[in-house]
């Protein structure tokens, strides 16, 4: 029974996709074609970009971007969350001010990144560090100010200190929180990749977006965006299947 709702699943996927390429076919050959390529055209253009292996080197380019400003958010994320939900004097000092700053769209800050940075790796690296690190910071804050409080009301009566609670409670407990923010970390630094490379890369999918609509070339375009919603596919299922195995415990518990 399992399997034929997995079947089921792929083939209304497989419909789904199905009615999107049909709908991306009527719209290329309709008036508003001259602005969207076609399936067609768009595939020609990967292959074209992949045998000479262009696009291979954009998407390096902006996979470390990603990951390296990702991971250093993550970095920064976790100790100030999970500082600001235990303790409430960090809580009062550091919430308004990172509430404040997350109402900023990262783009604002190119320019003042740029001028602080210059326009090397670390100016770009640094627009998808602001944007990943208040998306997650937030999301682990809230995870650890949620923690069911039964919990640490019978940590406490076993005679467990604070350190303890924390570590063998706290963590533990605002872990799927974690796991929700690295998703959310990751996205946020993908969204925020074609801005960060306006700072003056010269290698990167969403330079290779920009230049590509400067002549016209609608057909790359649309690669280009293909490719990021693609590697964001693969991304969030790294992290979905990490979720489960680092969290099956919890689910288990919870069965029983």
């Amino acid at each position: 029974m399992k399997w034929i709702k997995i079947k089921n699943k792929r083939v209304w996927s497989l419909i789904s996709l199905i009615m999107c390429l049909m709908v991306w076919q009527l719209i290329s050959v309709s008036e508003a074609g001259a602005v969207f390529a076609s399936p067609e055209k768009t595939l020609m253009a990967f292959i074209t970009m992949a045998k000479s292996g262009a696009i291979w080197v954009h998407i390096g380019y902006s996979l470390f971007r990603v990951i390296t400003g990702f991971l250093l958010g993550l970095a920064a994320a976790v100790p100030i969350a999970f500082l600001m939900g235990w303790y409430k004097t960090v809580q009062y000092l550091l919430e308004p001010v990172v509430q404040f700053i997350r109402t900023i769209p990262p783009i604002a800050y190119i320019p003042l990144v740029i001028v602080a940075l210059g326009v090397d790796e670390s100016s770009k690296i640094m627009v998808i560090f602001i944007a990943t690190f208040l998306v997650m910071v937030i999301t682990i804050y809230q995870g650890v100010k949620n923690v069911d409080s039964t919990l640490v009301k019978a940590a406490r009566v076993l005679g467990a200190n604070d350190r303890d609670i924390f570590f063998h409670v706290v963590v533990p407990a605002s872990f799927p929180f974690v796991l929700t923010a690295i998703r959310l970390g990751l996205s946020a630094g993908l969204t925020t990749l074609i801005a960060s490379e306006l700072t003056g890369a010269s290698k990167g999918l969403g330079t290779m977006i920009q230049e590509a609509s400067m002549y016209f070339r609608m057909d790359v375009v649309i690669m280009g965006i293909m490719v990021i919603g693609i590697i964001g596919l693969v991304l969030n299922k790294i992290v979905h299947i990490l979720e489960r195995w680092l969290t099956g415990w919890q689910e288990t518990h919870q069965a029983t």
